[in-house]
């Protein structure tokens, strides 16, 4: 019986680390790959392990040779797989890059081959992820002027919603923070930055968050809620629908969605 030993190429995490792999596949003539995260390759008594370390040039080689072979739209649709981090979506991407870059015509859109399909349907679903972002997220005022949202996206789709946030909210600082990779995005009225936080609230309890919260943002939230019930029309209730559109795993960021505050009657 023979048995070949596969070759495991793993990476730091980063997508420079992913395109170094992807390069270092080709320079060092690789084959039979099992390219994943260094965080979560798999133990192996027979494999040999490459570790791809991050080289820039190395990456903006792999990055510019798919620039010349695909669309804006089909890189692009390349980065949201990465972004997805489902397992073993990098292997995906590899054979994808290596069809690609086989191919003397842009292939892209030939969803006969098995993993151009895939790429498609991955970027379809982070890109629903991220649409969903850019609608549910609920930022609160801190007492220092910081709007601040915790989210919890199925997918790692921080890096897509930062240009439409700067945009919508050029006037204000604000954070967006990512509880499940406990990394946030935060605009400083000049530039958005990743910061890394270990960072933990206990949004139940009342005492916690009124030490951090602006003490108008109590305020702000009662006539969100009753903006949000006054629209509301009973009538017209379609739960399933409403669920469809606001899945319920968000609700718990949402500020309509929690126990309604004593309804405002001004001052």
């Amino acid at each position: 019986l023979f048995f070949k030993a596969m070759n495991i190429v793993t990476y730091d995490g980063s997508w420079q680390g992913f395109l170094t792999a992807v390069f270092e596949i080709y320079e060092y003539k690789l084959t039979d790959v099992n390219c994943c995260n260094m965080h979560t390759a798999p133990a192996t008594l027979f494999g040999k392990v490459h570790h791809a370390h991050t080289n820039a040039a190395k990456a903006d080689r792999v990055l510019n040779s798919l620039q010349k072979k695909l669309s804006a739209t089909g890189l692009q649709n390349v980065y949201k797989n990465f972004l997805s981090e489902l397992p073993d979506v990098e292997n995906t991407m590899v054979r994808f890059i290596q069809y690609v870059v086989a191919s003397k015509q842009n292939v892209e859109n030939n969803y006969g081959n098995a993993d151009v399909l895939k790429i498609q349907q991955i970027s379809k679903k982070v890109h629903r992820e991220k649409h969903r972002m850019d609608a549910f997220i609920r930022f609160q005022r801190t007492k220092d002027d910081l709007y601040f949202a915790i989210v919890k996206p199925d997918f790692n789709v921080l890096p897509l919603i930062a240009s439409h946030f700067e945009k919508r909210y050029a006037d204000q600082r604000w954070l967006i923070y990512d509880e499940l990779r406990k990394y946030g995005i935060y605009y400083d009225l000049q530039n958005v930055n990743e910061v890394a936080l270990n960072f933990s609230i206990d949004t139940q309890n009342a005492a916690t968050v009124a030490a951090i919260y602006n003490e108008e943002e109590n305020l702000y939230q009662m006539l969100w809620q009753q903006y949000f019930s006054s629209v509301n029309i009973k009538a017209r209730k379609n739960t399933k629908l409403h669920i469809q559109h606001m899945p319920r795993r968000y609700w718990k960021f949402l500020t309509e969605k929690q126990p309604h505050l004593p309804k405002y009657h001004g001052k």
